[in-house]
């Protein structure tokens, strides 16, 4: 038999009061129709929230659906009398599918990696969290109630998110000195434990840096049945939630706002930086350190955020992966190859990430094709801000065998390409006094890799390094970067051709790291030369290649 709906939510005792006062109209006599009439109006209103929002909020996971059934058909009662349970635990208290899917959306929203959950009722919430973490995220659950690891352990097992949850049992605070004392940091942080902890727990995590800078953190039950803001109440936990709201609002070191989502979630923020009046009272320097350069984190000074990018050669290999690490850096990107439809598949791959990126076809030999290419940049975003000078070419020969056509083939699209396209897209920077030029070089360019024979690219390359230093240091007064990446070689489709696969062992054997190089290995390096943290470097050949022209 289903159980009578108990009330637990300010708008749910809103549905309550309004559905009573209804009865009671319905009950009496003379009642302005007027009255009625609204009063039906403002009972529709509030009765229908909670259901269209659950209606329109995403659907749960299969392994989130069976958690949750479990849990409100489970016998809290029975496992309590049966001395399973420490506390007489109500079912209302678990997360519901609207919560369970806005935190796991946060999770998603501030990139989180790290999560600890200080809460009761382990469960459908530390899941719904942890399918917003990446694969190589982690939640870590405080909870007080051994009985609720054993009975949520084997829903978190079903679900390919599961590995990522901890639960350590125990008091929450013991857990939380545990955690500080091994200088671990969060992400975000979920509170729904014992209310009359709330400020203590709030403090211990701030003081201690479990919570990382920019971190969030999040409160459950803030609003709790409404009560924190009514003005006679006699409720303990009522109370101790109205201080801690009040705490937390006056607490210089964070922002927050207070979500009505069900009974209440509040998202706190760490300010970016300490309050002017907070810094005078503290024997600190307050400089460009500790301020972050134009107040923004190192991290946000990677960000590519308005910044206009092409990339030649983008359409596979190392300019795909170019293509990619600029624009989710935040850059719109055009994409650039010989290959139209290499190029369009690129922009289809970006386009589903929500990047902003155009395709354009050009043979950046031809100097015809790369002004075109520029002018198509400029056209249709306004300019050019980062150059990424990836196009290249290799054919091995013999060096008594290679033929003046190969050598010129591979000059005019290794350097004389590279040049064209530095020149064309230099010239927009020097005007606007900005940009960043990132060449793709080679580590060619500084030892000679065997056992195959490549004269031509091998010189090319050379030229790119010395092409790279002198225009880094003719523009860099200018407002205007050069560098250049040289890679070692790189694990792509061609590495497993039939004439190159044999070379794969000799190869791995000249590389410390054991290793051929992904093209991953190289996107984070392209972002720094691409971004203002690298204001200061001009000319460097910047080598990623597992330390083989070491040996």
């Amino acid at each position: 038999m289903k159980g009578v709906q108990v009330s637990d939510t300010p708008m749910e005792f809103l549905v309550e009061y309004l559905t009573r006062a209804q009865e009671i109209c319905d009950g009496m006599a003379h009642i302005p129709a007027e009255l009625k009439d609204n009063l039906g109006k403002a009972l529709e209103l509030a009765s229908g929230l909670d259901h269209y929002l659950e209606g329109m909020t995403s659907k749960e996971s299969e392994q989130l659906a069976e958690l949750n059934a479990e849990t409100v058909s489970h016998d809290w009662d029975q496992a309590y009398k049966d001395g399973k349970t420490m506390f007489c635990l109500p079912k209302e208290c678990i997360t519901g599918h609207v919560e369970g899917q806005t935190l796991k959306m946060l999770v998603r929203m501030s990139k989180a990696r790290r999560v600890l959950e200080v809460g009761m009722f382990t469960g459908y919430g530390a899941l719904s969290m942890a399918e917003g973490l990446p694969q190589d995220g982690q939640l870590v659950a405080c909870e007080l109630e051994p009985y609720l690891k054993e009975f949520s352990q084997p829903f978190f097992d079903k679900s390919p998110h599961g590995k990522k949850i901890t639960v350590k049992t125990g008091p929450a605070m013991d857990t939380l000195k545990d955690l500080a004392d091994a200088g671990e940091q969060f992400d975000m942080v979920f509170i729904d434990a014992d209310k009359n902890n709330y400020i203590n727990y709030y403090n211990f995590i701030l003081d201690n840096a479990l919570l990382r800078l920019d971190g969030v953190i999040c409160v459950d039950n803030s609003l709790f049945k409404g009560r924190v803001y009514l003005r006679e109440v006699e409720d303990e936990n009522a109370k101790a939630l109205r201080r801690f709201n009040q705490f937390v609002c006056d607490d210089p070191r964070v922002e927050q706002v207070i979500v009505p989502l069900r009974d209440g979630l509040s998202i706190i923020r760490l300010v970016p930086m300490a309050t002017a009046s907070t810094l005078q009272q503290s024997p600190i320097t307050d400089d460009v350190v500790f301020r972050g350069v134009g107040g923004a984190s190192v991290l946000g000074r990677m960000r590519l955020d308005g910044k206009v990018a092409y990339v030649t050669g983008a359409g596979q290999g190392i300019g795909r992966g170019f293509a990619h690490a600029l624009g989710e850096a935040g850059a719109k990107v055009a994409v650039v190859d010989i290959d139209e439809a290499k190029a369009k598949s690129v922009v289809e791959e970006l386009t589903l990430k929500g990047i902003r990126s155009i395709p354009i076809v050009a043979d950046i030999s031809e100097s015809e094709d790369v002004q075109r290419m520029v002018d198509t940049v400029v056209s249709t975003w306004g300019t050019i801000h980062i150059a990424c000078n990836n196009a290249g070419i290799n054919m091995n020969s013999a060096s008594e065998d290679t033929t003046l056509s190969e050598w010129d083939k591979t000059f005019n699209v290794n350097l004389r390409g590279t040049f064209m396209c530095c020149q064309a897209a230099g010239r927009v920077m020097l005007k606007q006094g900005y940009g960043k030029i990132i060449n793709t070089a080679s580590m060619a360019s500084l030892i000679v890799p065997h056992p195959q024979k490549q004269l031509s690219y091998n010189a090319s390359k050379a030229g790119v390094v010395k092409l790279t230093q002198t225009l880094g240091t003719e523009w860099i007064d200018r407002g205007v970067n050069v560098n250049c990446i040289s890679p070692g070689i790189v694990d792509t489709p061609l590495i497993h051709s039939e004439s190159l696969r044999p070379l794969v062992q000799r190869w791995l054997s000249d590389v410390p790291a054991g290793r051929l190089a992904q093209v991953t290995d190289l996107q984070a390096a392209l972002v720094y030369l691409a971004c203002d943290a690298s204001n200061y470097m001009t000319g460097h050949n910047l080598v990623i290649e597992g330390g083989q022209s070491l040996w």
